[in-house]
C-alpha cells in the first residue's frame, strides 16, 4: 500500500452523497475510487455525480475489488455489523456511520475480527475530529470554568416521514440511536471521564414505536450530564459546560457549517454583557479531518479516535439508556 487510501463506499446513503464523501475527496491522501448499491444503475448514477470512477450493482463486488484499501458505510443501522464483519473478513479497513452497533456486546466480536485480520475499524463520529471540540477539551482540563459540576444537552429536528429508516424500529430507528449519541459522545470526549449509570425517559410514537422525545441523566465519577434529543421538536443543539467559575457555551455543536469561523461562548454571570466570545475557531470540514485521521491510522498506527473500545463505551450507554426507558431506573453502564 502507498501513501494514498482508496476507499469503497457501501450505500449510496444521503449523508454519503451530500456530506461525507464530498469532504473525503478533499481529504489528502484520499480517494474514494468505488461505490455500490443493490441498483446497478443507482451506484452508476451516483459515482457520475460525484465523479468516482467505478460502480459496482452490489456490495459483493465492490469488497472483492483487491484495489480498494478501506470501506466506508453509511447504511441503515441494523445493517452495520453484518457489513463491517464482511469487510474486515475481506482484509479491508472499515469507517461506519454511527452508531457502529446497536448492541455493545456485537463489538465485543468485531473487536476479536478486528485483531484475526489485522485492520483499523473505526465508527465515524465526525466531532471527535472537529478543532473546537479539542479545544473544549483542553479548557476543561486547564479548569477554564473551575471544578466541572455538570454538562447539559439538547438536540431535536422535525421528522414524521413514516417512510424514513428513523422511523422504522426493524431498522434501528429512535432518537436516542439517531442524535442521542452526540451528546453522550461529546460529554465524553470534553470531559475525559466515563459515566457509570444513567437514568432516562422516553416518549414512544404510537404509530411508529420508536423513541421520538428523550430524556437522560447521566452520573460521571465527578460530575452529572443530562441531555434531551427528539425528532419531534423543531431543530436546535447546543451544548453547555457547568463549572464553579463560569459556563461554557458550544453553540451549533455537532454539525456546524463548514464555510465560517466558529466560537467558544464563556459566560460568568445571567448579564448578557458578562457573555462574550472566548476565542474562535477557524472553518473547516470535519468529515475531511476525520478521513484524514483514518488514513494516519491506516498508514501509521495512530490510534483513531472513534476506534472500536471508544465505539464499546458509547454504545454501553446507550444500551443502559434504553434498559432504563423500560426499568425507569438507574442502570449501570458495563464496561468492556
Amino acid at each position: 500500500m502507498d501513501d494514498v487510501i482508496r476507499w469503497g463506499v457501501l450505500s449510496t446513503a444521503k449523508i454519503g452523497m451530500k456530506q461525507v464523501i464530498p469532504a473525503m475527496q478533499k481529504a489528502e491522501g484520499t480517494v474514494v475510487a468505488a461505490i455500490a448499491s443493490r441498483d446497478g444503475e443507482r451506484a452508476a448514477e451516483a459515482a457520475a455525480e460525484l465523479g468516482i470512477e467505478r460502480s459496482y450493482g452490489s456490495y459483493e463486488q465492490l469488497l472483492a475489488d483487491p484495489e480498494i484499501d478501506a470501506i466506508y458505510i453509511p447504511l441503515p443501522n441494523h445493517m452495520h455489523v453484518p457489513w463491517i464483519k464482511r469487510a474486515a473478513q475481506a482484509g479491508k479497513h472499515v469507517l461506519c456511520e454511527k452508531p457502529l452497533a446497536l448492541h455493545a456486546g456485537e463489538i465485543r466480536e468485531l473487536i476479536a475480527l478486528r485483531d484475526e485480520h489485522q485492520v483499523v475499524i473505526g465508527e465515524a463520529f465526525m466531532v471527535l475530529h472537529h478543532p473546537r471540540w479539542q479545544r473544549v477539551r483542553q479548557l476543561i482540563d486547564e479548569e477554564l470554568v473551575g471544578t466541572l459540576r455538570h454538562v447539559d444537552g439538547f438536540f431535536s429536528f422535525f421528522n414524521v416521514d413514516a417512510s424514513n429508516i428513523r422511523n422504522n424500529p426493524e431498522y434501528g430507528g429512535g432518537s436516542v440511536y439517531d442524535i442521542g449519541v452526540y451528546p453522550v459522545v461529546t460529554t465524553r470526549m470534553a470531559t475525559g471521564e466515563e459515566p457509570i449509570e444513567v437514568m432516562a425517559s422516553g416518549s414512544f410514537d404510537p404509530a411508529f414505536k420508536v423513541d421520538t422525545l428523550s430524556s437522560v441523566l447521566m452520573r460521571f465519577p465527578t460530575f452529572t450530564a443530562s441531555f434531551t434529543c427528539s425528532m419531534q421538536i423543531s431543530a436546535y443543539q447546543q451544548m453547555r459546560f457547568f463549572g464553579e467559575a463560569s459556563v461554557m457555551s458550544i453553540n451549533m455543536p455537532f454539525n456546524p457549517p463548514d464555510d465560517q469561523d466558529l466560537t467558544i461562548d464563556i459566560a460568568t454571570g445571567i448579564r448578557p454583557e458578562e457573555c462574550c466570545s472566548l476565542e474562535s475557531i477557524p472553518a473547516c470540514n470535519h468529515y475531511t479531518l476525520q478521513a484524514e485521521a483514518f488514513r494516519e491510522s491506516v498508514l501509521h498506527d495512530t490510534p483513531f479516535a472513534g476506534g472500536l473500545e471508544h465505539a464499546f463505551a458509547n454504545e454501553s450507554v446507550i444500551d443502559a439508556i434504553y434498559r432504563s426507558m423500560k426499568s425507569r431506573a438507574w442502570e449501570t453502564v458495563i464496561k468492556l
